[in-house]
């Protein structure tokens, strides 16, 4: 049985691509600051109710439908905000809120990627502004994450690129040209049906901690399938990623997508396909696979 991935070509290099949110952190990056924007200012309670608790219960509509009205709920929402108020929230917060969500085994498949000599990749339909300093954290080599439009040092509420679904796929095809990958031999790791796009553009797809429909169709098609278990406290090996991340580097990361992950990453992804809450544990006794 075929699921359409690519074919190898020998001469080329791989990647590993992995999705961010619940494959390498244990939650919603996003989710994750939304308590230092509202103790900043940047959000109220009236806003939070009306934009994002209010959009919740859209599981009944069409998919299409739902993002679109949940894109106008980030317009609405985030505009106006100031870029470099956001990155310094994000740099001064980083450690302490990101650090205990980081999955061990996680962190151990990008550094045997990285000893494979593939490059690693994060993609992320969370915003560029949680994505670049998660990445540098992790000591990735690229990334690719929402972007929403800047204007005068403002976001504007535009949504510039929203690296979600198909556009993953697109920006994971869209490397691959830059820099010369060989899908075929690469790797992708995800969590969600949604990204089912992403995972096909590859030749090894990997289900982490995933979804029902995700499991299920990993079943069907034999993908390896990995279950990572949050540990407490969480343990934190620092890379050899580079020099420390500032406000500035937070702030100037490309493009910017602050409430791509707030609302849509947190209301698309709040429950799974199969009504669970997306935090319900899961245990699963399936192997665990290591690059070669």
């Amino acid at each position: 049985m075929s699921d359409g991935r690519p074919h190898h070509t020998p001469g080329s290099r791989a990647a590993a691509f992995f999705d961010l949110d619940k494959t390498v952190i244990t939650r919603s990056s996003a989710l994750a600051f939304v308590p230092h924007f509202y103790s900043a200012g940047l959000l109220n309670r009236r806003t939070l109710v009306r934009s994002v608790y209010g959009n919740v219960g859209l599981g009944i509509e069409h998919e299409q439908s739902r993002v679109e009205r949940l894109r106008r709920s980030i317009t609405s929402m985030c505009r106006g905000w100031d870029v470099d108020e956001v990155g310094r929230i994000v740099a001064e917060t980083l450690q302490d809120v990101v650090t205990p969500l980081i999955y061990a085994e996680a962190e151990d498949l990008i550094a045997n990627h990285r000893h494979a000599g593939r490059d690693v990749v994060l993609v992320s339909a969370s915003g560029m502004e949680f994505a670049a300093p998660i990445g540098a954290m992790l000591g990735v080599d690229h990334i690719r994450a929402t972007e929403m439009t800047i204007a005068d040092g403002h976001y504007t509420g535009e949504i510039e690129f929203y690296c979600y679904g198909e556009r993953k796929a697109e920006a994971v095809r869209g490397l691959a040209a830059e820099h010369g990958y060989d899908l075929a031999a690469s790797f992708a790791f995800s969590d969600s049906i949604t990204d089912l796009p992403m995972l096909t553009a590859v030749g090894h797809p990997v289900a982490v901690n995933p979804d029902h429909r995700l499991r299920r169709h990993a079943e069907e098609y034999g993908w390896p399938i990995l279950d990572f278990t949050p540990t407490a406290p969480q343990r934190r090996r620092h890379t050899d990623a580079g020099p420390a991340i500032t406000a500035a580097t937070v702030a100037g990361a490309v493009g910017a997508g602050v409430l791509a992950g707030c609302a849509l990453g947190w209301c698309l992804r709040s429950r799974q396909p199969d009504g669970r809450p997306a935090d319900t544990p899961r245990t699963d006794p399936q192997n665990r696979c290591a690059p070669a």
